[in-house]
């Protein structure tokens, strides 16, 4: 495919651009998984129901199935790029979908997981265009701050949809809250839709991406076994740590700031810690590191309450640390380790496999979650949790293999740069 020339002059502009999108999505992302929950039990419902929230995720668990004609139509074989168009229609949808949710109120449970999986589904598709672009318009010296802005943006739109979000239900109420989100996520799509529609210009794209061809691949097979791997064991437990910190005796305003200043603040510092650490010690050592650490917090939460009393501020910094410091720290390594193993030609296509796989996980375990806290209590979920991430060592460190630490990496980069794409290792 032809290089994105237009988009190239302006390294600045495309990752403001591609950044606002990635916050934007971070929020619905914030507001459905971080925010609503912990609303929906501060007004009573049980877990089973606030677990069921993660079949939200359904649509960014199945976006690979789209991908390909996501890609196909914003990069038609003669034409224009369609990348602003696919986000203008796309926010939009979010848009409006947030609306009527504040419109109907979190008791309708129905309604409101109708409404969120149809903006779930746009931001998905939102998200396949926003990678592709930023893929395409910034060359391999520019990539890092792409990424920069992938890791920022969410970092950031996590803090304003499960932190701010938390303290404008508590000072105003759902449905000012719902929609000065809204209003928000319009306003971030803003400068990537003037910033497309400015630059895109016609082209000739020979190559077409293909499901087919990345599964074929023996690295797409490992990549996706260390995604289910991974998650389950490092992420899906803590859908139920905002509902297990209200029970605790936290108010809305108070895990609204927990959130906040842990996404902005630890995530944020975790995520460009991470980056320098994967460089130094590779992704398999700080995978194993961030399970370990995972599954102590794991261990501390189940000990609250059943054995012994966790002071609150010594809870709720450990939930911090759990929730975003110690996730960011893996997750970077676990996505660095994908970005090794797509194929440069459909980087979208094998990236949105993998998060798909990240995203299906994280909707079954929540589910499970949501069931296995509820009927057996916090001490034996977190405990069981805390084992499974401990159980999950042994298994990421044999599928990622010993190839990831960076003069292995780059040994092997020089070793591809002279073979063709399908005899890549």
């Amino acid at each position: 495919m032809a290089a994105f020339s237009e988009g190239a002059r302006s390294p600045a502009a495309v990752v403001a651009a591609v950044g606002g999108l990635y916050v934007a999505q971070s929020v619905i992302g914030g507001i459905t998984w971080t925010g609503l929950p912990a609303v929906m039990r501060d007004q009573g419902l049980p877990l089973d129901s606030v677990g069921l929230l993660s079949l939200i995720a359904l649509p960014w668990a199945l976006k690979f199935l789209w991908a390909p004609m996501v890609e196909g139509f914003r990069l038609p074989p003669v034409g224009r790029n369609r990348s602003g168009l696919i986000v203008a229609i796309g926010g939009a949808i979010c848009v409006a979908g947030l609306s009527l949710v504040g419109a109907v109120g979190p008791a309708a449970l129905g309604t409101v997981l109708a409404c969120l999986t149809v903006v779930a589904f746009a931001a998905a598709t939102v998200d396949i265009a926003c990678d592709g672009y930023a893929v395409e318009s910034l060359n391999r010296a520019q990539h890092g701050w792409g990424n920069a802005a992938q890791v920022g943006g969410a970092y950031l739109g996590s803090a304003i949809g499960g932190g701010l979000f938390l303290l404008l239900v508590a000072a105003y109420g759902w449905p000012p809250a719902i929609w000065s989100m809204a209003a928000l996520i319009a306003l971030l799509g803003l400068p990537f839709i003037l910033h497309v529609r400015s630059r895109t210009t016609a082209e000739k794209r020979p190559h077409v991406p293909s499901l087919a061809a990345a599964l074929r691949r023996p690295e797409i097979r490992r990549g996706l076994a260390a995604a289910a791997i991974y998650v389950l064991a490092q992420k899906a437990a803590l859908m139920m740590l905002g509902p297990f910190l209200i029970d605790a005796g936290l108010g809305l305003a108070e895990l609204g700031l927990v959130n906040g200043a842990g996404s902005l603040i630890v995530g944020f510092a975790a995520a460009l810690a991470g980056g320098a650490l994967v460089r130094v010690f590779g992704a398999r050592a700080m995978l194993v590191g961030a399970l370990l650490l995972q599954a102590a917090a794991l261990f501390l939460f189940a000990a609250h309450g059943s054995i012994v009393k966790i002071p609150s501020p010594i809870l709720v910094a450990v939930a911090i640390a759990s929730s975003s410091g110690i996730m960011a720290l893996g997750f970077v390594a676990l996505y660095a380790q994908f970005m090794h193993w797509s194929d440069p030609r459909q980087g979208g296509v094998d990236f949105t496999l993998f998060q798909s796989m990240d995203a299906l996980i994280s909707m079954i375990g929540g589910v499970l979650a949501g069931y296995a806290a509820e009927y057996l209590g916090y001490g034996i979920f977190f405990g069981g949790a805390g084992v499974i991430a401990l159980a999950a060592v042994p298994a990421i460190a044999f599928v990622v293999g010993r190839t990831t630490a960076p003069q292995a990496i780059e040994q092997q980069r020089r070793r591809d740069e002279r073979l063709p794409i399908g005899e890549r290792g």
